[in-house]
């Protein structure tokens, strides 16, 4: 590896960088969980669901979450914070209640997600099968401000393989548990897997990820000054 390499692929290293230096794991895990606030609103239509669901029928339990989590997005509009979280939870209980709605079959509410689950996981695995892990791409976007360098450091390429690997192994079986009791119709244990399945693995995954890039990045030795 090259010196001209070696000072790209850590960027947030090194005496003489003048970039902003990367966000705190802390500061990472809020963003991408949201914070506890994210946490839960996401949670709550869900929440509704099964349990109006249960208490009731299936078209009261699809109104229910459905206004749920079009109450939370005008909320967070209204307090003018940020809606990317609520926007994507209104768009998945939205897309599972339509389809629900329409097959009259609560279990098709959890379908969606299902499926969502397989294809993500199943182009983790893939992108690490070709070199290209897909953990490295988003690490990328997130978080080194669209910078790719660490393409260009085999240990980071090795390092993001594994995790993409780790990311899709672990999203496959998550939503393996969901399809056995989506195919066994138990409905309710269904949305009970979906919310302890949901976050606790993404939260543990994304803290697993952020310690073990940095971890790596502070190993590589700071480049050597050029000879005068």
């Amino acid at each position: 590896m090259t010196t001209g390499q070696h000072r790209a692929a850590q960027p947030e290293t090194g005496p003489q960088d003048d970039e902003e230096p990367l966000p705190t794991i802390a500061e990472q895990m809020a963003d991408q969980l949201g914070g506890w606030r994210g946490l839960v609103e996401s949670s709550i239509p869900v929440v509704v669901f099964v349990l109006a669901n249960i208490i009731g029928e299936l078209r009261p339990a699809v109104i229910a979450s459905v206004s749920v989590a079009v109450l939370i997005a005008g909320v967070r509009l209204a307090q003018r914070r940020p809606i990317r979280h609520a926007v994507n939870g209104l768009f998945g209980v939205g897309v599972g209640a339509a389809i629900a709605w329409r097959t009259g079959d609560e279990r098709d509410f959890y379908l969606p997600g299902i499926l969502y689950g397989i294809g993500y996981g199943v182009a983790l695995l893939i992108s690490a099968a070709i070199r290209q892990p897909l953990v490295g791409w988003i690490w990328s976007v997130l978080v080194a401000k669209g910078r790719s360098e660490w393409r260009a450091d085999p240990k980071l390429v090795r390092t993001f393989t594994q995790l993409t690997v780790l990311w899709g192994v672990v999203w496959l079986a998550k939503v393996g548990v969901q399809a056995g009791l989506y195919l066994a119709h138990q409905d309710t244990a269904l949305g009970v897997a979906r919310l302890a399945l949901g976050y606790p693995p993404y939260a543990l995954l994304l803290l697993i990820t952020v310690w073990t890039v940095r971890r790596v990045t502070r190993e590589s030795p700071p480049a050597p000054l050029p000879s005068a």
